[in-house]
């Protein structure tokens, strides 16, 4: 009688963790979390619907969730050149990259527009690979600009204003992109701060303009190129 009783407990506990582990193991797994990168909406699923229209840019997703933001801002022309509609009439290629490694004197640069042959690039620093879409977004706005060998301090006038353009139009439709511990937003947000200040005396490019002229990466840049030709 006493081994029976023992039998019965014991068959009664089994059941018991056998129904627990079988909750266990059905339940659903966590759901994936959208990178701190990413706005809300941009979840795997939905990055997954959008990959076939930005794959051939690059590997990254971080590219393709920029990209696709650009939609809704002044940034369209530049989506649009980084597509394929540039003068190489092919997609650009973007990748994170050490920028030092093509030339030390690059190495503080945040990015470079880069033609190779008859193919167009855009290589970002290393340095921004966590930073937010929206401002890598702001950022492929500018780049997407540099579309020869040639540059000129008009070209990076418009070039930089262009980014600030951008940047205001992200962070009106996605304010969670602020995140000024990135040093790719504070670079952002001090451009917006320039095309603010113009806008206030009526002349947007106004004071971007004069910090292009002030950069000294750019001392030795001509004052225009094909299709810059104001400053």
């Amino acid at each position: 009688m006493e081994f029976k009783r023992y039998m019965k407990k014991f068959i009664a506990v089994s059941v018991i963790m056998f129904m627990t582990c079988g909750f266990a193991f059905g339940a659903k797994s966590p759901e994936l979390t959208v990178p701190h990168q990413y706005p809300a909406k941009y979840t795997p699923e939905y990055i997954k619907q959008i990959t076939p229209n930005y794959k051939s840019v690059g590997k990254d997703e971080v590219f393709y969730v920029a990209l696709d933001m650009l939609k809704e801002t002044d940034g369209m022309f530049s989506r649009n050149a980084i597509l394929g509609n540039n003068l190489s009439q092919k997609p650009m290629k973007i990748e994170f990259k050490d920028l030092g490694q093509i030339n030390q004197n690059y190495a503080t640069f945040d990015a470079l527009g880069w033609k190779k042959g008859k193919n167009l690039y855009i290589y970002i620093s290393n340095r921004h690979k966590d930073a937010p879409a929206g401002a890598i977004a702001a950022l492929l706005s500018h780049e997407a600009l540099h579309q020869d060998e040639f540059n000129s301090l008009a070209e990076e006038t418009y070039a930089w204003t262009m980014e600030a353009v951008v940047w205001d139009d992200i962070l009106k439709i996605y304010p969670d992109a602020n995140q000024e511990s990135s040093a790719l937003v504070k670079r952002e947000n001090t451009l917006k701060k320039l095309l603010d200040k113009g806008r206030q005396s009526g002349k947007p490019s106004q004071y971007i303009k004069k910090a292009v002229m002030q950069n000294a990466g750019y001392k030795n840049l001509p004052s225009y190129s094909p299709g810059f030709d104001k400053l």
